[in-house]
């Protein structure tokens, strides 16, 4: 019983990092197509934009809630103690994701009416909000919260600070980059070619804040620092930093080389190295810095029940996502239309 006590917390472990990063790759880069809005004013080249993510970016968030429901049902105690901490942002970040699904649609029936202009702005500072509380939220986690006897003890700004200002940052960055990248593949002509020059600046401006990030990290507890300094540790996470600096070269010498699908990948990639960095850092803490997954887990006969049901549905849906976008690939123009 010990065996499996100790090993459920990390499956459902790898479970909800899984639905985080499927989450960001998918969420992430039609989240930065609605904050591009702010630098593609053409109206024609803003549709093609949407129509690239149209089919499919409702069905991106399934993964946000497969998160929540594990965070809710298997670690009941980081819930119960990260909520409080980030009230604020959180339902910050739902209303505008709220408001961004309202305007994706609201833009294309209420066009010719004049206010057409004002849902534009909402998708784009919905989508641009929704980012930086994701950033912030995840550096408020990493920086650590204030927990007695499993609770939280802190205040509701807790949470605002510098390093989780800079992560917020970073997020709207990458984002915006994923979104870039992800044109790149799907459009052509004029939009192909400003998407090209934006990922140029994009990946310069996210390159900093990982470097940024990454370096500030681990002054802010003591276990980070050794998790990344000490030997042999240091052998392990090594090979992180460098796959993140040869990753910068084939994104730069994919769009050098024209390529459309390269720098999509390449973007991924930072994505992935970046996650498996928090990972490397946090682990084993489900609440840095105190409260470990074993700490905050529900009992072993419900997380097993829970473990059942998810077996069966998981598949389901990664074999509608995978379905929905295999229908929907290929090149967007003018000549296409969702709505």
């Amino acid at each position: 019983m010990m065996d499996v006590a100790y090993w459920l917390p990390i499956i459902w472990a790898v479970i909800l990092v899984a639905a985080i990063t499927i989450y960001v790759v998918l969420d992430g880069f039609d989240l930065g197509i609605g904050m591009l809005f702010a630098v593609e004013r053409h109206e024609g080249r803003r549709d093609v934009m949407v129509n690239t993510i149209a089919p499919v970016w409702d069905g991106n968030e399934t993964w946000m809630v497969l998160g929540g429901a594990t965070l809710y049902g298997v670690f009941p105690g980081a819930y119960s103690t990260l909520l409080p901490a980030f009230y604020l942002p959180i339902v910050l970040m739902l209303v505008a994701l709220i408001f961004r699904g309202v305007a994706f649609e609201f833009r294309i029936m209420t066009r010719g009416t004049g206010r057409e202009k004002l849902w534009d702005g909402g998708f784009m500072i919905g989508s641009g909000i929704a980012a930086f509380c994701q950033g912030a939220i995840l550096g408020g986690v990493v920086q650590g919260i204030k927990v007695v006897d499993g609770a939280f003890v802190g205040s509701s700004m807790d949470w605002l600070t510098p390093f989780s200002v800079l992560c917020g940052l970073a997020v709207m960055c990458g984002y915006a980059l994923l979104g870039a990248t992800w044109l790149i593949w799907r459009t052509t002509d004029v939009l192909e070619a400003s998407c090209r020059k934006w990922t140029k600046l994009l990946a310069i401006g996210l390159f900093v804040c990982i470097v940024a990030v990454s370096l500030w990290t681990p002054m802010l507890h003591a276990p980070y620092l050794r998790r990344w300094t000490e030997w042999p540790n240091i052998v392990f996470v090594a090979p992180v930093p460098l796959l993140v600096i040869a990753l910068g070269f084939l994104l730069t010498i994919g769009l050098r080389r024209g390529h459309s699908k390269g720098p999509f990948l390449c973007a991924l990639g930072w994505f992935f190295l970046c996650l498996s960095g928090l990972g490397i850092t946090v682990w084993p803490y489900a609440v840095p810095p105190g409260l470990t997954l074993w700490d905050v887990s529900s009992p072993p006969s419900s997380q097993f029940f829970q473990l059942v049901g998810t077996v069966i549905l998981l598949p389901i849906i990664l074999t509608y996502t995978v379905y929905s976008y295999r229908v929907f690939r290929g090149k967007v123009t003018d000549a296409d239309g969702y709505h």
